[in-house]
């Protein structure tokens, strides 16, 4: 593994720092908070109109051709600004979930429109249980007429409100074999979106009800679960690239923060106690950024343990962002309990990003039956 970033790596991330940082103040984060969509449309479209939601597509498709390890420099930087949107749902969850499934007309038919932005998207998982195996999939696919008929309800579904279309998990027969992915128009019959507020209003989620929802045999994906396990792998690493850029943001506001606040005199980073916090939390950081950026590089190469390391990038670094996110606050002192400081909506994304696609002990133990297996 080459731990270094290429040239056109760097400059990738300073490209996209700039933009967000015109594009993206914590004003426009602040102002999607109260909207149900949370779509931020003026950012998506100059996201768009640069090519980041065609980055790691292949060019059969309009894409940039590019890897896994450049998806995670540029969400680094979205999650350095909680960049609002949908994004993630629509090149991590859907867009991957085409490409991976899809056979060669299913990803002629979908991916040019996401990777030209035009089509906003998601990936509709999990249900009643807050598992992320095939075992969480229990909405059944019937068969109905030429087609499919879907009936049932899918939670915490990632930006669903904004989206057009949308890739369902369900079954259609035992085991893991049995998982099949349907593409879905959002505004077919019988199809309700309702958003719910949970603790991050960065991130926009939805109830999906599915209700006698009629689908065509061609809406059925090719491929099943094997290629939903690579993208839900994907995805836990794409998330690790967003808590550490949202980490680094806050280890930055915390010792700028210590070099200017004053007690008894002299900075409060003089003292011993707030000097071994800021070690701390940049050791966790780094430690982070180790576990994300070799998973990232073990699935971009599909070695075999990339799963593994997958697993154990989110677990580390579900801890870690969210330690950083607690000492940022206990820093701040009572300052950081404050509406006005961006503290608390860092803290509020590290505690949901801890349970999106399996907490710690979830992953921990994906890594604990890889060891006991191998």
């Amino acid at each position: 593994m080459d731990a270094r970033f290429t040239d056109e790596q760097q400059l990738l991330r300073r490209s996209a720092r700039e933009l967000l940082a015109r594009e993206c103040p914590m004003s426009l984060v602040r102002a999607q908070l109260s909207e149900p969509r949370g779509a931020a449309e003026a950012l998506w479209q100059r996201i768009t109109a640069v090519g980041w939601p065609g980055l790691v597509f292949g060019d059969d498709v309009g894409g940039a051709g590019l890897g896994l390890v450049d998806l995670v420099v540029l969400l680094e930087e979205m999650g350095r600004v909680l960049a609002p949107g949908p994004y993630f749902a629509t090149v991590v969850l859907c867009g991957a979930a085409i490409d991976f499934a899809g056979d060669a007309a299913q990803r002629r038919r979908w991916l040019p429109s996401i990777v030209s932005g035009e089509t906003r998207a998601t990936l509709a998982f999990l249900e009643d249980t807050e598992r992320w195996d095939a075992a969480a999939i229990q909405l059944v696919a019937e068969p109905s007429g030429d087609g499919f008929r879907l009936q049932g309800v899918k939670r915490f579904v990632l930006e669903a409100s904004s989206a057009e279309l949308i890739v369902v998990a369900a079954r259609t027969g035992e085991g893991d074999t049995g998982v099949a992915l349907f593409t879905l128009d959002a505004r077919t019959p019988g199809v309700a979106i309702e958003p719910v507020a949970l603790l991050d209003g960065t991130r926009k989620l939805a109830t999906l009800r599915l209700m006698n929802v009629q689908l065509s045999r061609d809406a059925r994906l090719a491929g099943g679960w094997p290629a939903l396990a690579r993208v839900l792998d994907r995805a836990k690493v794409a998330l690790c690239a967003e808590m550490i850029g949202a980490a680094e943001r806050v280890l930055e506001l915390s010792v700028g923060y210590a070099k200017t606040r004053e007690q008894f005199g002299q900075p409060i980073g003089a003292f011993q106690a707030i000097q071994h916090k800021c070690a701390d939390m940049l050791v966790a950081l780094e430690g982070a950024k180790s576990a994300t950026y070799a998973a990232a590089w073990s699935l971009q190469q599909d070695e075999p343990d990339a799963p593994v390391a997958a697993a154990m990038a989110k677990a580390f670094t579900s801890d870690a962002f969210a330690k950083i996110a607690g000492e940022g606050i206990q820093i701040h002192g009572g300052l950081g309990f404050t509406w006005e400081q961006d503290l608390h909506l860092y803290y509020k994304r590290a505690k949901v990003c801890e349970r999106l696609f399996g907490d710690a002990a979830w992953n921990r133990e994906l890594v604990a039956r890889a060891l006991v297996d191998a």
